[in-house]
């Protein structure tokens, strides 16, 4: 052989050898490097066969709404585009009026919490193609009139309506203050019942609803807020943490042509909650959800705002809690669908308009995950399900009388779709372990596929160059039950050997964290530390979701023991395994799985050797009434299940390594969790680590704040598992 091939042979070899050795670094996770390419903010148009999407340049600081065809490939129309007319401004989110007449567009937002902002509107025509800002400030939750002539909004707490065909502008209301607001709603209906905007428009424009919160009475939170000044300030929010008092809620009218405002009453006395409210059904049928304190028995009330009349259409109760959501569709003839877990799985039901049960159209030990559609025309109904598989998702149809199941989408994997104004098309949304998401456009009749929209085999490709582990799916068989958990091996796996196990959850009532679905940057780190030789595992124990109600409530009034001890067991379990040092199993979880990690560290000392836990609430008393109240009921109902689950309780139990992290701004999970906790070890003179993050709240994010958290965990790994 000559010295040409042997040097060839030689860098062939080098260079395979280099590519198999290639390693993820920390700050790829979060530079956008193993980002996968999906479809934003997709809309579909009623009025055609077309929907619409986003699609933005942050760089050059452009956007444009892209109208498709779902018939004819092609590359779109621009509807809007900021990039060929400087008049419009750079926008990052859109909305339709319900006629498409109009779209709003939103332009500097400023977060406010997880879900509510500020912002500036603009008001796009679509027939003269101009766009005009709707009010010179900052203001939250615009909302178009279905007719496409008016906005309602909100700023400073109160509730204002533009008419945009004479820029005359009603104030609502004038009460709104640091203790009352109108229109969206205050911090823990936002974080525990997932809205923020608290106002409808009934159908024909001629109405507005809207909830006023009397905050009077509920506790003030304060929290320093440090930023670049000589001096921090106070950030002052009222929060109700568990046992104390919350907002008093009212419901109210404003009918545009009388200018009058009603108050809406039940035909009791005043619900604890209302978690829900919409005009459906008809132009003066509101739709109000209401619901109790200890949150097991929902009510859903038809008010007839034009007659002032009410009437109740059906209840839902559980020994438990029962669970908020936004599955209730009407139906043509008025009559509605529902989805309930009365019978012990979560199906769709199909009820008369009087709210006399007709029938239940999905049944089965398995659980419907989301409604998506009606189609008047087929009597299909469109959902997702566990059916198949409990790690995965697949997409159905079937008839309103409950026959003539079909599948839509593969068996395995995660699937979703989202379907067409007339439900012929949907565009369906795949990923698994190792399919990075793709998104294909396909006939709803028979599941065609008519083209791929999006997929992300460049990624896939790319991500080969470091010869990644892969997930292991499984079953763990412990406290009489079948456990669904996933496992990372390092690349070089070799079974006589013995490695150190790191345990990740999160175990939160109805969670679920093992699934067979395309993985994030957090699943990117572990597949990481695998490789640096550490086996990582997953198990989703009693209390997490897709397994039945029973399964999902039976850590009712004790929040964490029974998932703690699931976890205590599994890491027992695999410590048998022949190739696990027993000796160095450590855990790890954010907010309720930093809860979680901190619990299983104290609790269960002789088995976990160390624990990081991110944002963690230690004792429950410090948490908001909605969450902690409708798992645990109130702290004087249930002393002990508040004191025997909280880590607070057990810090004179800390034998392995700690570290604790918490941002000194997050409004959800209070740093006084953390302090309280420190404070706590200190006087049992155990040693640990801590880092606070200055001003960072819940997500613990910005500038190189998420490389450092993760630099941080992976060094206090390295150094104590």
């Amino acid at each position: 052989m000559n010295q040409l091939k042997i040097f060839t042979i030689l860098l062939i070899s080098t260079l395979v050898l280099n590519a198999q050795e290639k390693e993820i670094t920390i700050p790829q996770l979060w530079d956008g490097t193993f980002s996968a390419e999906r479809l934003e903010s997709i809309r579909p148009l009623s009025d055609s066969d077309q929907y619409t999407v986003l699609k933005i340049d942050r760089k050059k600081q452009s956007a444009e709404i892209v109208r498709y065809d779902y018939a004819k490939e092609g590359s779109g129309t621009a509807l809007v585009s900021s990039k060929d007319a400087p008049e419009i401004p750079f926008f990052t989110g859109y909305t339709f009026s319900d006629n498409e007449a109009k779209i709003l567009l939103e332009t500097a937002v400023e977060p406010i919490y997880r879900r509510s902002k500020r912002a500036k509107y603009w008001v796009y025509d679509r027939a003269t193609k101009k766009a005009t800002l709707l009010i010179d400030k900052k203001i939250q939750e615009p909302l178009l009139s279905p007719d496409g002539q008016k906005v309602a909004f909100v700023y400073e707490r109160n509730l204002y309506i533009k008419d945009l065909t004479n820029n005359n502008l009603v104030e609502i209301t004038k009460d709104g203050n640091y203790q009352t607001i109108n229109g969206i709603t205050d911090w823990v209906y936002e974080e525990e019942f997932g809205f923020v905007r608290a106002f409808d428009w009934n159908p024909n424009s001629k109405q507005l609803v809207y909830m006023r919160f009397d905050e009077s009475k509920v506790p003030i939170f304060s929290m320093d807020v440090y930023g670049n000044d000589l001096y921090q300030f106070p950030y002052i929010f009222r929060y109700p943490k568990a046992g104390e008092s919350n907002a008093v809620v009212s419901l109210h009218t404003f009918d545009l042509n009388t200018q009058e405002k009603v108050s809406l009453q039940f035909p009791e006395e005043a619900p604890h909650y209302i978690p829900r409210i919409k005009f459906d059904g008809g132009d003066n049928s509101l739709i109000v959800q209401s619901i109790n304190r200890h949150q097991n028995h929902l009510k859903v009330w038809r008010f007839n705002t034009k007659e002032n009349s009410v009437d109740l259409l059906l209840e839902e109760k559980d020994a438990a809690y029962v669970d908020i959501h936004d599955n209730m569709t009407f139906l043509p003839d008025q009559s509605f669908l529902w989805t309930s877990e009365r019978d012990g799985f979560n199906h769709i039901y199909h009820y008369a308009s009087n709210g006399d049960l007709i029938r239940q159209v999905t049944q089965g030990d398995w659980e419907v995950t989301a409604y998506y559609k009606y189609n008047s025309k087929t009597k299909e109904i469109y959902y997702q399900s566990v059916e198949k598989s409990t790690i995965g998702r697949a997409v159905y149809a079937i008839k309103l009388n409950g026959k003539g199941k079909r599948l839509l989408s593969p068996e395995k994997g995660y699937n979703g779709a989202r379907f067409s104004g007339d439900a012929r098309y949907y565009i369906h949304t795949y990923s698994d372990e190792t399919t990075a998401p793709v998104f294909t456009l396909k006939k709803t009749r028979d599941a065609s596929t008519l083209r791929i929209l999006v997929e992300n085999k460049k990624l896939e490709e790319h991500l080969q160059e470091y010869n990644l582990p892969k997930k292991e799916f499984s079953t763990l068989s412990i406290n009489g039950e079948e456990l669904n958990m996933w496992m990372i091996k390092p690349k070089d796996f070799d079974p006589s050997k013995k490695y150190p196990l790191l345990m990740f959850q999160y175990s939160g009532p109805g969670s679920q964290q093992v699934t067979n679905r395309w993985g994030d940057s957090r699943s990117l780190w572990h597949k990481m530390l695998a490789n640096k030789g550490y086996i990582i595992a997953c198990v989703d124990g009693r209390g997490t979701g897709f397994k039945g109600a029973a399964f999902k409530k039976a850590t009712y009034m004790n929040l964490v023991k029974y998932e703690a001890i699931d976890q205590i067991d599994a890491a027992k379990a695999f410590g048998d395994l022949p190739y696990i040092d027993a000796s160095r199993i450590g855990i790890w979880g954010w907010s309720f799985g930093g809860h979680m990690a901190s619990h299983c560290l104290l609790t269960g000392n002789d088995v976990f050797s160390m624990a990081i836990a991110v944002a963690p609430v230690t004792n429950w008393r410090f948490y908001d009434t909605i969450y902690t109240e409708r798992f645990m009921r109130t702290p004087q109902e249930n002393p002990e299940g508040y004191d025997l689950n909280s880590p607070i309780n057990y810090a004179k139990q800390l034998q392995g390594k700690f570290l604790i992290i918490h941002g000194s701004g997050d409004d959800n999970v209070h740093v006084q969790n953390t302090m309280r906790m420190v404070e706590a070890l200190i006087q049992a003179d155990k040693q640990f680590e801590w880092m606070i993050y200055p001003d960072k709240n819940h997500g613990i994010y910005g500038g190189n704040t998420r490389n450092h958290l993760y630099t941080k965990m992976t060094n206090f790994i390295f150094d104590n598992l």
